[in-house]
């Protein structure tokens, strides 16, 4: 792909998304349009040298202003959030159906050339996922078809929309199964975070106040795995310039307990905490962990950023922007030199 040609990445504002512009930029690129439903002054990451466009693309309309002269489209925009988020909004996660589906259309009337979506672990059939043991899924496990309610759904038949438009109107279409990202400029407060984010915050929580407890929802047994936001850029990467049609798993084969990420963030921030288990707090599934057969077979790559690497560097962005979240600062701090 020639560097000149329009690149448009949706749900730029966020983290993936922000964090992939952000790659595009440093790989050379000279047009990116990135997008966001938020304002701009809220967007995670932004660029003055990118056309930055705060649209709704729930709207048909605006999918179409979004599409119109691009050569490839990274569709990242989606309702979502962590456990307690998807769990609380099902209906809000399902109605993503309409982002994906808008520019799906938009990109076939505009003449869009490449287009990648970004699915997610949620997919995967629940009954298989009921031991703690963190059971490999490989990407035939999500059928028959029983996803995460709500997201999960939303996401598969998505996948589906991406498979037909390919086969169909000759889209080229490529899918990526997203196994729980983390890292730096994630969201880490709110509601939204993920659980790498969020027993950061806690643990940091804990320690600058010196009340040192932290509250785990569920057992602390339930087990997943976690792909740092550079392994999750390259996988994007790789996959769209890949011959893989299928939906394709993108995550991290280091499967943990959620006890043991406590014992890791416990470790870099040099504390240790009593544990509270709200055992009527949303959970997910028992055991989740990505089979990289496939990924490996054709890619001859895979995550690969130990899990405690990944989180120091996490830990230590969220502490930057916790400290200035208190001291009544506004937006993120790229660099600080406070202590950690």
């Amino acid at each position: 792909m020639a560097n000149d040609n329009l690149v448009v990445v949706t749900g730029a504002g966020g983290f993936i998304g922000g964090s992939l512009v952000s790659t595009l930029r440093d790989q050379g690129y000279k047009r990116i349009r990135a997008t966001d439903v938020r304002p701009l002054e809220d967007w995670y990451q932004h660029f003055d040298d990118v056309e930055n466009l705060s649209l709704d693309l729930n709207l048909r309309d605006n999918c179409e202003i979004a599409s119109k002269g691009a050569y490839e489209v990274y569709n990242l925009a989606a309702n979502m959030g962590g456990m307690g988020f998807i769990e609380r909004n099902k209906a809000l996660c399902m109605l993503s159906v309409l982002i994906n589906t808008h520019m799906l259309q938009a990109a076939v009337k505009h003449g869009v050339k490449r287009f990648f979506y970004s699915s997610s672990a949620c997919v995967y059939n629940a009954t298989k996922q009921k031991a703690f043991e963190a059971p490999s899924l490989k990407e035939a496990d999500a059928y028959p078809a029983l996803a995460e309610d709500g997201y999960g759904w939303e996401k598969l038949f998505s996948e589906r929309m991406c498979r037909h438009f390919r086969e169909d109107f000759g889209l080229y279409t490529r899918v990526a199964r997203f196994h729980n990202v983390y890292g730096p400029w994630g969201t880490w407060y709110g509601g939204r975070e993920k659980a790498p984010a969020a027993i950061c915050r806690k643990v940091i929580e804990a320690k600058l106040s010196g009340k040192h407890e932290i509250d785990i929802w569920g057992p602390g047994n339930q087990t997943r795995s976690f792909m740092f936001i550079d392994d999750c850029i390259k996988g994007i990467h790789l996959i769209m310039n890949s011959s893989v049609l299928e939906p394709i798993n993108l995550g991290s084969t280091e499967a943990i307990s959620i006890n043991r990420l406590v014992d890791i963030v416990e470790e870099i921030a040099g504390i240790k905490l009593v544990r509270r288990y709200d055992l009527t707090a949303p959970k997910g599934v028992n055991g989740r962990n990505s089979d990289n057969t496939l990924i490996k077979k054709y890619l001859y790559w895979e995550p690969n950023t130990p899990l405690r690497v990944g989180l120091e560097t996490t830990y230590r962005w969220i502490y930057d922007q916790y400290a200035a979240r208190k001291k009544g600062a506004t937006g993120f701090v790229r660099e600080s030199e406070a202590a950690r």
